[in-house]
Parts: C-alpha cells; sequence; structure tokens
C-alpha cells in the first residue's frame, strides 16, 4: 500500500489517557514525515524525468552515430568508386594515347615511303631528263658539225 504525503497528514491516531502520546508533538512529527515525503516523491519524479530525457538523448545519440557510420561508407563506397574510375579512365587516355601515338607514327612512317617514292622519281626524272638533254646536245652537235662540214 503507498502511503502519500496527505495520508501522512490526515492520520489521526487514537488518544489514550494514560501514557499516550502527545498530539501536538505526534502532529508536528507527522508534518515534517510529510514535507520529506513529499520532497522525496519530487526529487524522485524529477530523476525519473531526467531519466528519460537521457534516455531519449542517448536514443538519439545512437542513431546519430549509426547514420554518421552509414554515411561515413557511403562515403568510403564513393570515394573508392571513383578511384576505380579514375583508374579506368586514366588507363583508357594512356591507351587511347598510346593508340594515336601508333598512328601517328604509322602515319610519319607511310608520308615517309612516299617522301622516299617521290625523290626516286625525281632522281629517275632528273637522269631522264639529263640523259634527253645530251642527247639532244649530242644531236645538235653532230647537226653544228655536218653544218661546218657542208
Amino acid at each position: 500500500m503507498k502511503i502519500s504525503p496527505l495520508d501522512i497528514q490526515q492520520q489521526q491516531f487514537k488518544v489514550k489517557t494514560f501514557r499516550g502520546l502527545d498530539p501536538d508533538d505526534v502532529d508536528v512529527f507527522l508534518q515534517t514525515v510529510a514535507g520529506e515525503m513529499e520532497e522525496l516523491i519530487r526529487e524522485n519524479s524529477q530523476l525519473k524525468e531526467a531519466q528519460s530525457r537521457h534516455n531519449r538523448e542517448m536514443v538519439d545519440m545512437a542513431e546519430k552515430e549509426r547514420e554518421l557510420r552509414e554515411t561515413l561508407l557511403s562515403a568510403q563506397r564513393v570515394i573508392e568508386e571513383m578511384k576505380a574510375n579514375a583508374r579506368k579512365e586514366a588507363e583508357l587516355i594512356v591507351s587511347e594515347a598510346e593508340l594515336k601515338g601508333e598512328r601517328i607514327v604509322a602515319d610519319a612512317e607511310r608520308q615517309l615511303g612516299e617522301l622516299k617514292s617521290r625523290i626516286e622519281e625525281v632522281r629517275r626524272q632528273k637522269i631522264q631528263f639529263e640523259m634527253s638533254f645530251k642527247g639532244l646536245l649530242e644531236s645538235f652537235s653532230r647537226q653544228l658539225v655536218f653544218d661546218e662540214a657542208v
């Protein structure tokens, strides 16, 4: 059975005429006990409220910690994905650059071959021209010798 401060204040005792308690002393004591009990109940209530508040704060903190961990893990996954993508992109750029370099070298070699062919053609034409010109000069020279002889 719970006793409230009001129960203590309203408690009545039977008065015995012989060797009984002084009613004023009993009333003062009961008032003191009731006041103390009231204070203890109020303090207990405040402590329960504080504990409840702290429990809610702990639950909130645990939830925030869980969210923070999830965010951190998510950020780490994103960073790892970004690194992997950057590596793949770098590899792609390097392979494209190598392919482009190979094409440039192949084009240069092809152009070199074409230039060598042209040079050879020009040399051949030069030799042919020189031979034709020598032939023409010899023909003119014979004609001059023949015209002088006549």
